[in-house]
C-alpha cells in the first residue's frame, strides 16, 4: 500500500499519544487474551484515517511503507495498579512492551511506516511466526522492546525449551537407589555444569565469558513423587535454554541428551540467536537520531530472546530492536515508564523513519 503525502503529514498531539499509552496499559492483555487491546489499537489507526485490521493470528496490521515497526501486545500475568504519578506511568506492560508498542503506533501514523502489533510474544511467538509467513519482506524492521530511548539492541540469544520426564520403580526411601526426583535433579545439575551456567555478580560466567556468550539452562516447573498405584516414582521438569550466537539448538539438544542416565526429553520448536551489524543503514539512522535528541547512543546485546530473532531468520533485511523503558523492570512488580522517555523515543523513531524514507 502506498500512502499519500497527506497521510504521512499527520501529527499526533503529545496528550493523545500519552492517552493511547495509558489506555493500552489499562487494558489487560495477558498472552492469549489480547483481543481488547488489539481492538483498541485498530480503532486508533482507523480514527487517524489509516487502514487497519486484526488478522487470523490476532495481530493488528496497519500497512504502510517499507519500514516495519512492530511490537507485542501481550504481557506476562501479574496485576499492577495503573497509576500516572509525576510523569511516571505504573502498570503491567508499561515497559514490556506497551511503551514501545504505543510509540510505534504513534510514529507509524506520523510517518507512514507500516505497523504490526503481534500476539503471543511472551509464550510461543505465534504472532511473529504468522507474520513472516503471511507478509512480504520489508526493507527495514524495528522490533519494539525496551532498550532505553538512547540505546539500540542488536543481539539476542536464541531459545529452546523441553520437557524431561522419568519414571522408575519405587523402593523404600532407606535404600540407596535413586528415585525419579533424584534422577531429574542430577540430570539438571549435570547439564548446568556442562554449560557452566553460573554467573557471578559482574555478569560473567565462571569460565570468564559473558552471559550473552554462554548457554544457560533454567528450570521453569518441577513436579514429582509417588505414582497413584504406589509402584513407581516419577518426575517431570520443564526447562528453558538460552543459546548464544555460534551455538545451535541441535548442539544444545545433544549435550542435554548425553547427560541422560534415565528418562527422556521432548523438545519444542527452537528460536535461533541473532546478532545484527551496527553498520547497517538502519543502525546508523538510530545513532544519528539519538544524537539529534542530545543522547549518547549505546549498542546492546540482550541475554533473553525476542521476536527480532524470528524476523532476522526469516527476512534478509536489517533488523534492530528499540523502545523506551528500563528492561530490568520487565515482568517485575515495579514496572513503570517515564512519559518523558516515551516522548524521546517517539522523536527518535520519527527521525529514523523520515531519514530512511529516501532508501525505500
Amino acid at each position: 500500500m502506498t500512502l499519500s503525502k497527506t497521510m504521512t503529514d499527520t501529527k499526533i498531539a503529545q496528550t493523545s499519544a500519552h492517552d493511547l499509552l495509558v489506555e493500552l496499559v489499562e487494558t489487560p492483555s495477558v498472552s492469549g487474551n489480547e483481543k481488547a487491546c488489539a481492538e483498541l489499537l485498530t480503532s486508533f489507526f482507523e480514527e487517524q484515517g489509516r487502514e487497519a485490521w486484526i488478522d487470523d493470528a490476532g495481530n493488528v496490521r496497519a500497512p504502510g511503507n517499507g519500514i516495519l515497526l512492530t511490537s507485542h501486545i501481550d504481557t506476562v500475568p501479574g496485576e499492577i495498579p495503573v497509576e500516572l504519578d509525576d510523569g511516571i506511568l505504573w502498570g503491567r506492560g508499561s515497559v514490556d512492551a506497551k511503551g514501545p508498542l504505543a510509540a510505534m503506533a504513534v510514529t507509524a501514523v506520523e510517518t507512514g511506516a507500516s505497523f504490526v502489533g503481534v500476539v503471543g510474544e511472551e509464550t510461543d511467538s505465534r504472532g511473529a511466526r504468522h507474520l513472516v509467513n503471511d507478509d512480504e519482506e520489508p526493507a527495514f524492521v524495528v522490533n519494539g522492546e525496551p532498550s532505553g530511548w538512547d540505546a539500540l539492541t542488536l543481539g539476542y540469544r536464541g531459545f529452546l525449551s523441553g520437557a524431561y520426564s522419568v519414571s522408575v520403580e519405587s523402593h523404600h526411601t532407606s535404600r540407596p537407589e535413586p528415585n525419579a526426583i533424584q534422577h531429574a535433579v542430577r540430570w539438571l545439575s549435570h547439564v548446568e555444569s556442562v554449560f557452566d551456567s553460573n554467573a557471578d555478580s559482574t555478569g560473567k560466567s565462571v569460565n570468564g565469558g559473558s552471559v550473552f556468550e554462554s548457554v544457560t539452562a533454567k528450570p521453569v516447573s518441577f513436579d514429582g513423587g509417588l505414582t497413584e498405584d504406589g509402584l513407581a516414582t516419577e518426575a517431570d521438569v520443564e526447562v528453558q535454554f538460552r543459546i548464544p550466537p555460534g551455538t545451535t539448538a541441535n548442539e544444545v539438544c545433544e549435550v542435554a541428551e548425553d547427560e541422560l542416565d534415565a528418562g527422556k526429553i521432548s523438545w519444542n520448536k527452537s528460536i535461533p540467536p541473532t546478532m545484527a551489524s551496527p553498520r547497517t543503514e538502519l543502525a546508523r539512522a538510530f545513532r544519528v537520531a539519538i544524537r539529534n535528541e542530545d543522547g549518547d547512543p549505546s549498542l546492546l546485546r540482550k541475554t533473553g530472546t525476542s521476536d527480532a530473532n524470528i524476523y532476522a531468520e526469516a527476512w534478509d533485511c536489517p533488523v534492530v530492536t528499540y523502545g523506551p523503558g528500563d528492561s530490568s523492570l520487565d515482568h517485575t512488580p515495579d514496572e513503570r515508564l517515564e512519559l518523558g522517555e516515551f516522548d524521546d523515543a517517539v522523536a527518535v523513531l520519527s527521525d529514523v523513519c523520515n531519514s530512511l524514507e529516501s532508501k525505500l
